[in-house]
Parts: C-alpha cells; sequence; structure tokens
C-alpha cells in the first residue's frame, strides 16, 4: 500500500489522537509486544530536537524511550545537545554578548568552527533559545524556534517521569555520551555526572539505557555497575574515535562481524547500527545469536533519507512512503528503531 503526504500527515494526527493506550514499555523489554519505538532526541521530525515539546510530542505519539544527547557546561552540568557546537541548534549566533566565544576547535581529530557549550556556564546556556537544525528540510519547525531553553539531563529525567505518570505507562530515557574521549582531555569527563545522575534519581533497568559510539565510555559506565542496559552505537564507515586515539585500527565493519559482536556482548546488551547495515546482511540473526539486541537509526520521513523505492513525489523534501520502510525492517526481526518521527513508527507497529 503506498501513502502519499497528506496521508501520512493524516495518520500521524490519528496515532497521536490514540497514543494513549499504548501498552507499557520500558527498557529492558516491551510488554506490549513488537519493537521498541525510540524518540530521537525526542520527535525531532516535528519539533525542534532535544526540547521539552520534541520529547512530550515524542511521547504523546507512543514513543517508548526518549533519546537525550549529552555534553557538557563549562561548570560541568550535562546538558542536552545533538553536538557541543551550537550555533545550529539554538540562536547564539544572533546574540551579540556571545560573540567573542565564537572559536575553532579540533573535535574527535576534525577542526569545528562556532560556539562550544564547554565555553558556557549553564546560567549562560539558559539564556538562548533552541532552533530547528534543519530549517531548509523541516521548515514547519521553525515556527517553534525561539520558544524552548535548553535543558539540562536531570530536566529530561524529571520530565520522562512525569509523561510516564500522565500516561500510565514507563518512559525510558535512552542518553548517549557524546565525544566522550574529548572530553575527558579536556577535563570535563561525561561518564562520572552520568553515572551520579542514574545513581541519585535511582533509574534502573526499564527506566534508562546508555549509549555510545565509544567503547571505552561503555565499558566506564560498567565499571560503576549501575544495572542498566549498555548500547554500542555503530558507524558505518571508519571506527569508534577512542579507539582511533588509542592507535587501535579496529573499525565498526570489525565490530559488526560474529567475533567482533561475541566482544561487545562482554560489555553491552544492544548494538545500534545505521539501517542500512542491515540491508542485505545477516547482522540481524548475528545480534541475536549473540546474545545481542539491534536497534538501527535513524528514520525518518523525508525522500532524501528513504530508499530510493520508497520515494514519492518529486521534492527531496516530501514525504515518501516511510510506512513501508517500517514494515521493511520490522520484518527483518529488529529489537528497537530509533526514530524522528515516532508517530508513524508505532503506527506502522500496529499494522
Amino acid at each position: 500500500m503506498r501513502f502519499g503526504r497528506r496521508s501520512l500527515l493524516l495518520a500521524a494526527a490519528a496515532g497521536t489522537a490514540t497514543a494513549g493506550t499504548a501498552a507499557p514499555a520500558g527498557a529492558e523489554s516491551r510488554k506490549g509486544g513488537g519493537p521498541v519505538v525510540i524518540g530521537h532526541r525526542g520527535a525531532a521530525g516535528w519539533r525542534p530536537e532535544h526540547t521539552a515539546p520534541s520529547y512530550t510530542y515524542a511521547v504523546q505519539s507512543g514513543a517508548d524511550w526518549i533519546e537525550p544527547d549529552l555534553v557538557p557546561t563549562k561548570d560541568h552540568v550535562l546538558v542536552v545537545r545533538h553536538e557541543n557546537e551550537i550555533s545550529q541548534t539554538t540562536d547564539v549566533a544572533r546574540r551579540p554578548e556571545f560573540e567573542d566565544r565564537r572559536t575553532t576547535k579540533t573535535v574527535d581529530g576534525r577542526a569545528v568552527t562556532g560556539w562550544f557549550t564547554e565555553d558556557f556556564t549553564l546560567a549562560e546556556l539558559k539564556t538562548l533559545r533552541a532552533v530547528e537544525r534543519l530549517p531548509a528540510v523541516r521548515n514547519r519547525n521553525t515556527v517553534f524556534d525561539g520558544r524552548a531553553k535548553i535543558m539540562t539531563f536531570q530536566e529530561v529525567v524529571d520530565l520522562a517521569r512525569r509523561l510516564s505518570r500522565e500516561h500510565g505507562r514507563t518512559i525510558a530515557v535512552f542518553p548517549e555520551t557524546k565525544h566522550p574521549t574529548y572530553f575527558r582531555s579536556i577535563g570535563l569527563p561525561l561518564e562520572p555526572r552520568l553515572a551520579a545522575a542514574i545513581r541519585r534519581n535511582r533509574l534502573g533497568r526499564r527506566e534508562c539505557v546508555v549509549q555510545s559510539f565509544e567503547p571505552t565510555s561503555l565499558k566506564r559506565i560498567a565499571a560503576q555497575r549501575l544495572g542498566v542496559p549498555l548500547w554500542q552505537a555503530l558507524g558505518t564507515t571508519g571506527g569508534p574515535y577512542d579507539l582511533v586515539a588509542a592507535g587501535d585500527p579496529t573499525t565498526y565493519r570489525d565490530m559488526m562481524s560474529p567475533a567482533g559482536l561475541a566482544r561487545i556482548a562482554a560489555y553491552a546488551d544492544w548494538i545500534g547500527p545505521d539501517k542500512v547495515s542491515l540491508v542485505g546482511t545477516s547482522l540481524v540473526a548475528d545480534a541475536h545469536a549473540a546474545g545481542l539486541r539491534i536497534g538501527p537509526y535513524t528514520f525518518r520521513a523525508e525522500n532524501q533519507f528513504l530508499p530510493e523505492r520508497f520515494r514519492r513525489g518529486s521534492g527531496g523534501h516530501d514525504f515518501g512512503d516511510a510506512f513501508a520502510e517500517y514494515a521493511l525492517y520490522y520484518r527483518m526481526g529488529v529489537d528497537a528503531v530509533v526514530t524522528d518521527f515516532p508517530d508513524l513508527a508505532v503506527i506502522a507497529r500496529r499494522s
């Protein structure tokens, strides 16, 4: 069955209206059956990412988990941004009082120019406002520009618990440690603050899963014996930066081999590969054979992010047949999907 843009939007609205009846779900398992739906930075397809409105809409739409990416402030508070460089996700570039903070840094071996969270105190960051990261792709989201503040990780945990009470089901947080090797090198390690937050909030297996692209970051969390599941994220090219920095030639491809998966299973519970890594491969079966669950990323509805056979219309920003893509991966036997459009993933899961 094919769906045009209008059909997708109407279906999404219908899904939102019924999301409150979704079965309970948590990080350890999903009682309602079917893959876990993870709101990527909230509902980033519908609201500026990593904001309270984005996370709230994701849960209203039926998401089981919500994902905050973690970066530190100058005063070592964990805040939620996709990157530590914030010119694309906040109005900092339009703030004359912070003009002199613009600089160039080397992050994970790459020169990046802009404004960085580690050069601001939490109080200073709280004066900024979030904006849509992809305004050319998601112009409709720009109507929300300037309406939300940067959140701390603690605020995301508090929001998840409030939404859990309101919707009668457990909403898990799915924090990612961003650039942990880099932050450790400048004296702002992520793992101790994250571990402290998990302990302070008494987050259990059904309320929290920790993810990272860097194995050493996950192993540092594992050493804390927090009792929460760990998720090894996997890229498509090269290898994790912590291994690169240490001179270890292991690549993501190596990590996705049966031997690599067995090594991951010694410290993690999940793998999260790019969705393209599953096409024409035995990765799902291999992960399950190693005792790992698998949750591919990132599912989006716009044509430019869909395989060619699922594109509809002529524009890259137009919606394609996102439901067909979800159905394909659900048939593969994935245990979760990471999506900018959790409402569509939930509707597809019910089909």
